[in-house]
């Protein structure tokens, strides 16, 4: 049955663009000067262009998870949605914007995020066993990287919680948030995504949680992922040398490795720089998760999971779209955020529960791997770094130390 809400006609007014927040006559008016405005007006109010908007209209209706009511059709149910994640706007303000009352509202908004989690596992694809082309056609990369699949990275997004609650997910900087982990790919989508840890939970765990869970993270059979100082250098996932310079530190025009782990280092730093830059396209097209929304622990742990798989259907069938063009140059530097709420730079200080030392990394014991994998994990990097070190001895020689 349908609720009496969706009966309401809306008041008299005009729309406006050029970068303020939109009023209309009503909801059915608004979108349909959106949809039928340039393709920069629906990027701009429904973070993706008038194409994308329609086929993900056309997948949720034929699927039979949003149908059109009387007087709300899928179209605007899903610009509701839209609207208030890529706004980061509260009820209150899309009831002025749509003149529906904050019950048809907020209905609406849970009947698209649950729709759209319904169907959220098929835009995500494993990794496959070929090479990226972003490794097999660039020097620095190929061969040294060729068993690399993608880089797995964590990211802390503020949630509120109850009193009760708060403890576990306080995080190291005192902030509350949910600590979540994902896996990318080299041309800037998602192959996995675990959402809804507590913040005080360590990398390690969160990425163990990834690897011995039902729906895991998977890793081909003789590769591996990049990850960052947060985490250790254990069976598919290849880490950075502890105590050596990382980052992209050829853009500050002075770039002279010294040794094998400095240049590893440096290579693996442009790979890596990739997730960052996934996430901060994330953040950028959806402002809501870095808000701590006013919803239940689920819902904002649904809205991750949520916006990363419209990021993967959007960058599937529009991959050049502005906002992914901000965040495609691999020197790209994602802003950091005051709070420390983002943890992306590599803290040397991280702090890990029940450690045991193998080589020169740090492993949680909990890992599901034993002494002699890890170890031969080690040597797997050792081996690359010398191999990239010895080919750039023998074209610079005058650069070496």
């Amino acid at each position: 049955m349908e609720s009496s809400d969706d009966e309401k006609d809306g008041a008299n007014g005009k729309c406006m663009n050029n970068g303020q927040t939109p009023t209309c006559a009503d909801g059915i008016k608004f979108v349909d000067d959106v949809l039928n405005g340039a393709n920069d007006q629906c990027l701009d109010n429904f973070r993706m262009e008038k194409h994308v908007f329609y086929k993900l209209c056309d997948i949720l209706q034929a699927k039979g998870l949003l149908r059109h009511t009387n007087r709300i059709k899928i179209e605007e149910q899903l610009a509701i949605f839209m609207f208030i994640v890529g706004h980061n706007l509260r009820t209150r303000a899309v009831q002025e914007l749509f003149k529906y009352s904050g019950e048809t509202i907020s209905r609406h908004f849970n009947n698209v995020l649950n729709a759209i989690i319904a169907i959220s596992l098929d835009f995500f694809q494993s990794p496959s066993s070929e090479i990226p082309p972003e490794i097999r056609d660039d020097p620095r990369f190929y061969p040294y990287f060729m068993d690399c699949v993608g880089a797995v990275n964590g990211v802390h997004f503020p949630v509120i919680v109850g009193v009760d609650e708060q403890g576990p997910f306080r995080n190291k900087h005192g902030v509350l948030s949910q600590s979540v982990l994902a896996a990318c790919s080299f041309d800037m989508k998602f192959h996995y995504v675990l959402a809804g840890w507590e913040g005080s939970a360590s990398d390690i765990r969160v990425l163990n949680s990834a690897l011995t869970r039902q729906n895991k993270l998977q890793v081909p059979e003789g590769k591996y992922f990049l990850v960052d100082f947060k985490y250790a250098n254990i069976p598919g996932f290849i880490a950075p040398y502890l105590g050596t310079p990382y980052g992209l530190l050829e853009y500050e025009g002075k770039f002279q490795p010294q040794d094998a782990k400095e240049l590893f280092n440096h290579r693996h730093s442009l790979l890596q720089n990739m997730s960052e830059r996934t996430f901060g396209a994330l953040k950028e097209r959806f402002p809501i998760l870095m808000s701590a929304p006013s919803y239940p622990l689920t819902t904002q742990v649904k809205l991750v999971v949520a916006a990363c798989a419209l990021h993967n259907f959007i960058r599937d069938n529009n991959p050049n779209d502005s906002i992914f063009k901000m965040y495609e140059h691999e020197g790209f530097l994602v802003p950091q955020m005051e709070e420390s709420v983002t943890v992306m730079t590599p803290p040397l200080d991280f702090e890990k529960p029940e450690m045991m030392g193998v080589g020169n990394g740090m492993v949680d014991s909990d890992v599901p791997f034993d002494a002699q994998q890890i170890e031969d994990t080690l040597k797997l990097r050792d081996a690359i770094a010398a191999e990239i070190w010895n080919d750039y001895v023998h074209d610079f020689p005058v650069t070496c130390v």
